[in-house]
């Protein structure tokens, strides 16, 4: 039986409305490689409705994807100096690495919150009293750069369906992981801010 919480349905409101703007957007550009994306997204939304009754993901945690797969189709189809938004310099701290963009800006926050989601699927199958603090935060970063890792696949396996993609190369990949560690590191951050307050 799939369960969606009251306070849960705004959320998948809002992910049906941009999935179903973003794909009509990217089909009329024959916009191939983000429809592919877009399917994807799809997935793992299936995924999180046919898993909640057994998860209950929290609501904060499903904004938080929500906002990352917003960030992440806006930024495939909004167009910027002659390029995409995916392109966009934000802050130009180096020329030779394209640093800092807004693909790595989407790269820390999205892997931010799904280092937040795999603690939070993690976390009922640990022992009780099990908290050796520095063991632990090894663990939940390598699970959001797991995560990470899954994302570079399916990106490599786009450019081999859509060739003509502006996923880029080894560089591209090296700052995609780089910027995924930062983010599983803040949110480690987090996670251990908010265990401190509220062991008070």
């Amino acid at each position: 039986m799939i369960v969606i919480e009251k306070n849960q349905r705004p959320v998948l409101i809002v992910n049906l409305i941009a999935l179903a703007v973003f794909a009509a957007v990217y089909a009329t550009m024959a916009n191939y490689e983000f429809l592919i994306y877009i399917g994807v997204i799809v997935f793992f939304l299936v995924v999180l409705i046919l898993t909640n009754r057994r998860v209950r993901y929290p609501v904060d945690l499903l904004w938080g994807l929500t906002l990352w797969s917003l960030m992440h189709m806006l930024g495939g189809c909004v167009p910027v100096k002659g390029g995409r938004l995916y392109e966009l310099i934000l802050i130009p701290i180096s020329e030779e690495y394209g640093v800092f963009r807004y693909d790595q800006f989407v790269h820390i926050i999205g892997f931010g919150v799904a280092t937040l989601v795999m603690y939070h699927l993690l976390r009922p199958l640990l022992r009780p009293g099990v908290r050796k603090w520095w063991s632990l935060s090894i663990f939940i970063v390598m699970a959001g750069l797991g995560v990470g890792a899954l994302n570079e696949v399916i990106e490599f396996l786009i450019t081999v369906v859509c060739p003509e993609t502006g996923v880029g190369g080894y560089l591209n990949t090296s700052l995609d992981l780089v910027s995924d560690l930062i983010g599983a590191l803040l949110a480690l951050g987090f996670i251990r801010a908010r265990e401190l307050v509220f062991s008070r």
